[in-house]
């Protein structure tokens, strides 16, 4: 598995080249969130709006008005806990063409309660005119700037940074409203988004051993979530479907799916994996994955669950399926705070 280094940083500076229009604003958090590049090759398109991130969303619905794009930069809580008001009558009123470009969702923080981005889809998606995306590997990041350049209102991107591991190959970038089938069987359909995939990944290496025969679609799109991919994946397992994401189990992932089981009248049983209405806690990634349930090893006790069979897999067993590079993106995201 290629791992890249900071992929969104280089390919935001290439993709804005010939890109007039593309103004980059920071919250604060430059070095933090990959734009130094961006700051020193087109200083006259970057501007620091500090930590004040109700002026920073009503300057961006300003400077959209003008036929400019804006891309905000700063850690995903900040994109809209504090300034929702701004952003829903600054830039979703009008369906403006904002990008929210929000680092470190969800458990993927030490920092703690105040910077984990536990619930963002969950508020984002009831907001009308919003289109929501979530990065799972490095060719996500460097294709999403070109699968949402023709959207005309605010998109919210949750974002990568530092070293992403590369799952999906670079001839094969993301595509708005599609997802991508990794696997295809009959037992279970496993639905997953951002770097649940990757860990996701791990078991079912490991449950293809053991014959275990799995439907595994990595979801980019979470709004609109229309993907006739989904419909198809649920419609037809024997045992049921998962989902797994990092964000609380209401309103995320696992809602989308169950909304469209509902809706197409399938009847096959979910089981939705996720932050269980909780808060979490300054910890390390891997160490806050554990504790929440929402790691390879809780995915296959699941899956055993939903077979209704005793597999015999440990965590010895899913850590040989994890490259030596991967090992370092825990311990990254935890320095770079």
């Amino acid at each position: 598995m290629e791992i890249v280094s900071k992929p969104h940083e280089h390919n935001l500076v290439a993709w804005a080249k010939d890109r007039p229009d593309i103004l980059v604003l920071s919250g604060d958090l430059t070095g933090s969130t990959e734009i130094q590049l961006f700051k020193d090759t087109y200083p006259d398109r970057f501007f620091s709006m500090g930590m004040a991130e109700q002026n920073m969303l009503s300057w961006a619905g300003g400077l959209a008005r003008e036929g400019f794009v804006p891309f905000l930069h700063t850690f995903a809580v900040f994109l809209y806990r504090r300034p929702l008001d701004q952003l829903e009558m600054s830039v979703c009123y009008p369906n403006l063409p904002v990008r929210l470009v929000g680092f470190l969702p969800g458990l993927s923080t030490p920092g703690g309660v105040t910077h984990q981005a536990i619930e963002d889809i969950a508020v984002l998606r009831g907001l009308p005119n919003m289109t929501i995306l979530e990065m799972g590997d490095a060719t996500d990041v460097e294709s999403v700037l070109d699968a949402t350049g023709e959207i005309r209102g605010p998109v919210y991107i949750r974002m990568l940074r530092g070293d992403v591991p590369r799952l999906f190959p670079k001839t094969e970038p993301l595509r708005l409203g599609r997802a991508r089938v990794i696997s295809e069987g009959a037992d279970l359909a496993l639905i997953t988004s951002g770097n649940c995939t990757e860990e996701a990944m791990r078991t079912t290496a490991v449950l293809a051993q053991r014959g275990v025969s799995i439907t595994h679609l990595h979801v980019s799109t979470l709004k609109p979530f229309n993907d006739p991919a989904v419909v198809e994946a649920v419609a037809r397992p024997k045992h049921g479907v998962i989902t797994m994401e990092n964000h609380v189990v209401t309103g995320g992932l696992g809602t989308c799916v169950a909304e469209v089981m509902a809706e197409n009248g399938v009847g096959s049983r979910l089981v939705r994996m996720g932050i269980n209405d909780t808060y979490a806690q300054g910890a390390s990634f891997p160490y806050l994955l554990r504790k929440h349930g929402i790691d390879a090893l809780a995915l296959a006790d699941r899956v055993e669950t939903m077979l209704g069979e005793r597999l015999g897999i440990g965590e010895d067993e899913l850590e040989t399926v994890r490259l030596q590079e991967a090992a370092s993106i825990g311990a990254e995201r935890l320095e770079a705070l």
